[in-house]
């Protein structure tokens, strides 16, 4: 009677991991599907860029979670068909299985950490730049240069490009002079200013107060100051106990100001291993970017 109560429950546990497999995997299919419908439908270059970006990652994430799922529970059917229930070989094969799929969550989750954002830079690119039509006239329109779009940006967004805290592109029908801005984040973050509403509050100044030691914590002040109305202000932060800091300078690079240039691509190595690439569309932006770098508060 025992046996025939334990091989049901078997019987039942093994139809209940080949369903959940079935399950997650066609879960994570729908899940993909539905992003890539989501993509199609959205008629704007800028809106695809903004969705992709902020959703294409974590929509990734939750359908590599369910192929992780729906692998634990097949691997958790191992010798269904020959096995006798017992619960030291259970629990057994449940660990393995949960590390299976733990493995496989682990694998996937690095490929999007390290492998894939090179990849959805390739696709954002392409979005941010497809020359875009004008919705009145049909007319193709033409990007402008860093240079020739400050005319149509205000100093407020002048501000914010000069900082890297945000960038503008500005798309021109050259027929009829309609224009269009669009917005995109900058390579190093600022803060919203709370007196004129710009990204343009930067710190220039950080001040220690109480060092740390091995015991007690420190006290640093960060000064902020508006790099378009001038308004400033401070904050205080905590300093770990022991923590050690390292500040990375960047070298100085020189540049040809006389060569052709269409992109210049900045990749800058931290001390302990960091990595960051930058993006550019001119050489003196660049260099200007590189003049006011600061590895560690680039985050």
């Amino acid at each position: 009677m025992e046996e025939s109560t334990t091989g049901g429950f078997l019987t039942t546990w093994h139809l209940l991991m080949i369903i959940g497999a079935i399950v997650f995997f066609v879960l994570s299919i729908i899940i993909f599907i539905y992003h890539q419908f989501r993509i199609s439908a959205i008629s704007g270059f800028k809106e695809k860029y903004d969705y992709i970006r902020n959703n294409e990652i974590k929509t990734y994430k939750i359908s590599f979670i369910c192929i992780a799922i729906a692998v634990a529970m097949l691997i958790n059917t191992y010798g269904k068909g020959s096995l006798t229930f017992d619960p030291v070989w259970f629990f057994v094969r449940l660990f393995i299985s949960i590390a299976g799929g733990t493995l496989v969550g682990y694998i996937a989750a690095l490929v999007l950490e390290y492998y894939y954002p090179t990849k959805l830079t390739k696709k954002l690119r392409k979005w941010r730049y497809t020359p875009r039509i004008n919705p009145e006239t049909g007319n193709r329109m033409r990007l402008l240069s860093e240079d020739e779009e400050d005319v149509h940006l205000d100093e407020g967004m002048k501000a914010e490009e000069n900082v890297f805290s945000v960038d503008y592109d500005v798309w021109i029908d050259e027929d009829t002079g309609y224009t269009q801005i669009e917005k995109y984040p900058g390579h190093l973050e600022a803060l919203q200013c709370g007196n004129c509403g710009f990204y343009t509050l930067k710190v220039v100044r950080e001040e220690i107060i109480e060092p740390p030691t091995e015991t007690k914590e420190g006290e640093l002040i960060k000064h902020y100051e508006c790099q378009y109305c001038g308004s400033v202000r401070a904050t205080q932060f905590h300093i770990a106990k022991e923590e050690s800091y390292e500040n990375f300078k960047p070298e100085k690079t020189q540049f040809k100001r006389n060569a052709l240039v269409s992109v210049v691509k900045v990749e800058i190595h931290g001390s302990s291993g960091e990595r960051k690439s930058y993006t550019f569309q001119t050489v003196e932006q660049a260099k200007s970017f590189l003049d006011e770098f600061d590895f560690e508060k680039a985050g």
